[in-house]
C-alpha cells in the first residue's frame, strides 16, 4: 500500500537583500531559490488529481506538471512545460499576485501555506539563461495571414507569441522606444530587472513576431489604415496610461509628479542609473507618495533608492485596505516608508513655485463601498500637516484617448476603456483588444490571460474553423 504523503505546513523561505543594504541599490531584492531550495519547496506540492491550481491561472499552465519536474531536479523539463502555455515565466515568477491567483487554490493553502507556486516558475525560468537558448515549440507552418498588434506589453506579448506560433504573420507596433509596456517603464528595476524583459521578449520575437517602435498608433499611422492595407485582424493592447490627479490646490507645483512619470523617467529613461545615465529627476529629500496600490509602493521605494531622507505613503484608507501585495508592503516597511494612513490630501502647498509640503485631513472608515471596502469619511477639525519637497500621485489611472479617439466606430464605456465580447473582440469586426484598455488597471497575469483568449479567436477567425490553441 502506498505510504500517505506528509504534510509538510510552511514553504521553505526565499533568501533576500538585506533591508539596510537595499533600500541604497536598484538590485533584485529577492534573490530566488537554488535546485536544493526549489526542489525541496517542488515536494509539498500533494499532486492532487483535481488540480484546483491550474484553475487558478489565467494562462492554464500545467503547475503539477512543471512542479513535477522540479522536484526532480530537471530543470529543462520544467521550462519547457511552463513554455507550451506561457511565454513570459520569468516575469510572472516576479510581479503575478500568486497569492490571489494559483496559489490561492492550492490544496496546502487549506491547513498551512500553500506551495510557492511562482517562486518555482521563478527558479525554472532563471535555470534557462544557464542552458542557452532552448529549443523553440513546434510552430505551424504560414497561413498567410497578417496580423498587427497595438502596444508591446503583457497581452499583446501573449497574444502576438501565441498567433505566431500558430503560423500567422505577425506585428507589434509599440509606440515607446522600448519593448515591454507596463514591464519596463512602470515596474522598477528592483522588483523585475530589465534584462529579464528584454530575454522575454527576445523568446517571443525567436517565434517570429515582429517589433517596430516609436510607433503611435492613432497619430503617426491609423489601425483604419493597417487593415485595409494588408493586415486581416488586429490586438489593442495599449494599457491604461492616462494618469488620475486629486484636482486638489497646488497639484501643479514643480516638485508634483504623476507616478506613470515619476516611474518612467526613473526605469525607462534610466535615472536609476545615474550618473551613467543622467535623466532629469527632481530627487527629494521628503517625499510624500499617495495611494495604496503596488504602483504607490513601487514609487515609495524608488525614492528611497534615489536618496530621500523620509518618505511617506499616503493612503486614505487603512493597512487592511490596501491593494498592494502583502509582500511589497512588507519590504516597504522593512526599508524604512512611513506609513500614514487614514489621510487624505487636502492642499499642495508651495513657495516659489516648488513644493514645500502638503495639508491633510484624518480619515475613519465607515460604510463599504462598490469595492466592498470600507469608505474613508472626514474628521471635523482634524488637519495637520507634512513637509515635503516632492509629491509623487500614484491614485489609479485611466484609458488615454490617443488611439480611440481616431476610431469613432469603436464603442467604448462610460469610463473611456474599450468594450469586448467574450472572446475579446471590439465593436469593429475583426479588431480584438485586451489587458487594462478593457478591464482598467489589473494585473499582468490577467493581462496574459486575456491576450491569450484574444488569440484564440482571431485565429478561429483567421482559419475559419474552431481550431484551440
Amino acid at each position: 500500500m502506498e505510504k500517505k504523503k506528509t504534510l509538510k505546513k510552511e514553504r521553505i523561505p526565499m533568501r533576500e537583500q538585506d533591508p539596510q543594504e537595499r533600500k541604497s541599490n536598484f538590485d533584485e531584492v529577492a534573490c530566488g531559490y537554488n535546485l536544493e531550495e526549489g526542489m525541496a519547496e517542488a515536494d509539498r506540492c500533494l499532486e492532487c488529481k483535481k488540480q484546483p491550481c491550474v484553475a487558478g491561472c489565467p494562462v492554464e499552465v500545467d503547475i503539477p506538471g512543471f512542479i513535477k519536474r522540479v522536484k526532480e531536479g530537471d530543470l529543462r523539463a520544467a521550462i519547457m512545460a511552463i513554455k507550451d502555455k506561457n511565454d513570459l515565466p520569468a516575469i510572472c515568477g516576479r510581479v503575478c499576485p500568486q497569492e490571489d491567483q494559483c496559489e490561492k487554490f492550492c490544496t496546502l493553502g487549506k491547513k498551512g501555506s500553500p506551495v510557492a507556486i511562482g517562486r518555482l516558475e521563478r527558479l525554472a525560468a532563471d535555470a534557462e539563461v544557464a542552458m542557452g537558448e532552448l529549443s523553440l515549440p513546434e510552430i505551424a507552418p504560414p497561413t498567410g495571414k497578417k496580423v498587427v498588434v497595438i502596444g508591446s506589453g503583457p497581452a499583446s506579448l501573449t497574444c502576438a507569441g501565441d498567433l505566431a506560433r500558430l503560423g500567422h504573420e505577425v506585428t507589434i507596433l509599440e509606440a515607446l522606444h522600448a519593448p515591454g509596456g507596463v514591464l519596463v517603464y512602470g515596474i522598477p528595476e528592483f522588483r523585475l530587472p530589465k534584462a529579464i524583459v528584454n530575454r522575454e521578449v527576445e523568446y517571443v520575437t525567436r517565434l517570429g513576431v515582429k517589433i517596430q517602435y516609436d510607433q503611435v498608433v492613432g497619430r503617426t499611422v491609423r489601425l483604419q489604415d493597417l487593415l485595409a492595407n494588408g493586415y486581416d485582424a488586429g490586438f489593442i493592447g495599449i494599457g491604461a496610461g492616462l494618469p488620475w490627479f486629486m484636482d486638489i490646490p497646488g497639484e501643479n507645483l514643480n516638485g508634483v509628479y504623476s507616478a506613470n512619470e515619476y516611474l518612467t523617467r526613473s526605469n525607462l529613461m534610466k535615472a536609476y542609473l545615474f550618473p551613467e545615465y543622467d535623466t532629469p529627476l527632481k530627487r527629494g529629500q521628503r517625499v510624500a507618495v499617495v495611494g495604496g496600490g503596488n504602483v504607490a509602493l513601487d514609487s515609495a521605494r524608488t525614492a528611497l533608492r534615489l536618496g530621500a531622507e523620509e518618505v511617506f505613503l499616503v493612503y486614505r484608507r487603512s493597512r487592511d485596505e490596501m491593494p498592494a501585495r502583502a509582500e511589497e508592503i512588507h519590504h516597504a516597511v522593512e526599508e524604512g516608508v512611513q506609513f500614514k494612513f487614514l489621510t487624505l490630501p487636502t492642499i499642495i502647498e508651495g513657495k516659489d513655485g516648488m513644493v514645500t509640503g502638503m495639508e491633510c485631513l484624518r480619515m475613519e472608515l465607515g460604510e463599504p463601498d462598490e469595492s466592498g471596502r470600507r469608505r474613508p469619511v472626514p474628521v471635523e477639525h482634524s488637519e495637520f500637516k507634512i513637509a515635503c519637497d516632492l509629491v509623487v500621485m500614484a491614485i489609479g489611472t485611466s484609458a488615454n484617448p490617443l488611439l480611440t479617439c481616431t476610431m469613432p466606430e469603436l464603442k467604448l464605456n462610460r469610463r473611456g476603456y474599450i468594450e469586448v465580447d467574450e472572446v475579446g473582440e471590439t465593436s469593429i469586426p475583426g479588431i480584438y483588444a485586451g489587458g487594462d484598455i478593457v478591464t482598467g488597471s489589473a494585473t499582468v497575469i490577467e493581462a496574459m490571460g486575456a491576450g491569450k483568449k484574444a488569440a484564440r479567436a482571431i485565429h478561429r477567425r483567421l482559419a475559419g474553423e474552431d481550431k484551440e490553441l
